[in-house]
């Protein structure tokens, strides 16, 4: 039997917050068993300061995904900590924040990873609960496409398709067993062009934004310093980014999934759509088998890319 796990202490991270710029402390605890993700607001002093890191509390947002609970508390950006979490087999975790985005580090998902690592996995002894995909399900926003399709074990499919010369059409396809996710995915950065960065910082958006922490591309140069970790690692950090909003479904999920130009909007699109038809997904207990096939089951420090 394959089991949840957690961490064995709690992880400590600060940074800057991406698009607001803010100084932000963010601390990943220990959670009991079945108690999935959960962010806790430790700024709030009025309301409900506990927002699940779940698909249905998801809320339209700009270049990232926000979640929100009733009361209206959020927590903006959560997409590298997720797919840290997922990549590492941490199913049960409070996520202590005081502030309203989690901090960028240095754009990827590797520093969370790296202190997961370092402070060790804890098992809880109750089986995996994942979600097999049965049937396709599929969401589509003009050009940009989101499915997930039957698999053993979770796959993600990506490609993009950039008019800028430093990103151009890239594809690739990778199973996320066996710590593939650390050692592909873990380190690629969020990547935008310089235009972007102008037009974001007009619009009050990208404020904590510099070459530390994104791939900054202009008319076919890398203007961060040191260049590509991955000569693909603008398809590689979209597959992060999907990693992280597909486990947002509240289970790991054993399906094929496929982005095409596809964002955190249309994939969290299609998991309400997956959800939405009760034929087209099936709640699953993960044997020694299945469980050897979802993602960070197995991952030791290793498995972290040489730079981490």
């Amino acid at each position: 039997m394959n089991v949840q796990n957690t961490l064995k202490s709690a992880a400590v991270f600060d940074g800057l917050g991406l698009h607001s710029g803010e100084p932000v402390r963010m601390t990943v605890r220990p959670a009991p068993v079945d108690s999935g993700v959960w962010f806790r607001r430790t700024d709030l002093t009025e309301g409900n300061p506990m927002i699940p890191a779940r698909w249905d509390a998801v809320v339209p947002s700009k270049l990232c995904t926000l979640i929100a609970n009733e009361s209206g508390a959020s927590v903006s950006t959560i997409e590298h900590i997720m797919a840290a979490l997922a990549g590492c087999a941490i199913h049960n975790a409070l996520i202590e924040i005081d502030g309203p985005e989690v901090p960028i580090l240095d754009g990827s998902a590797v520093a969370f990873v790296e202190r997961f690592l370092q402070v060790g996995i804890a098992p809880q002894g109750e089986p995996v609960r994942a979600i097999r995909v049965l049937k396709s399900v599929e969401v589509r926003e003009g050009d940009a496409v989101a499915r997930l399709e039957p698999s053993d074990n979770l796959e993600i499919d990506f490609r993009i398709d950039f008019a800028e010369a430093g990103i151009g059409r890239q594809e690739k396809h990778l199973s996320m067993a066996n710590g593939a996710f650390v050692r592909e995915l873990s380190d690629c950065r969020t990547f935008c062009l310089q235009a972007d960065v102008n037009r974001m910082r007009a619009s009050g958006l990208a404020l904590g934004g510099t070459l530390e922490n994104a791939v900054v591309f202009d008319d076919g140069e890398v203007l961060s310093p040191g260049g590509l970790r991955h000569r693909d690692e603008p398809v590689r950090h979209k597959m992060l980014d999907a990693l992280g909003d597909l486990s947002l479904a509240g289970g790991p999920i054993l399906g094929r999934y496929t982005g095409i130009r596809a964002g955190h909007a249309l994939t969290n699109r299609l998991l309400r759509a997956l959800f939405a038809d009760p034929t087209a997904w099936a709640p699953v207990e993960c044997g020694n088998s299945a469980g050897r096939k979802l993602p960070g089951m197995g991952v030791h420090p290793g498995d972290l890319p040489i730079h981490a």
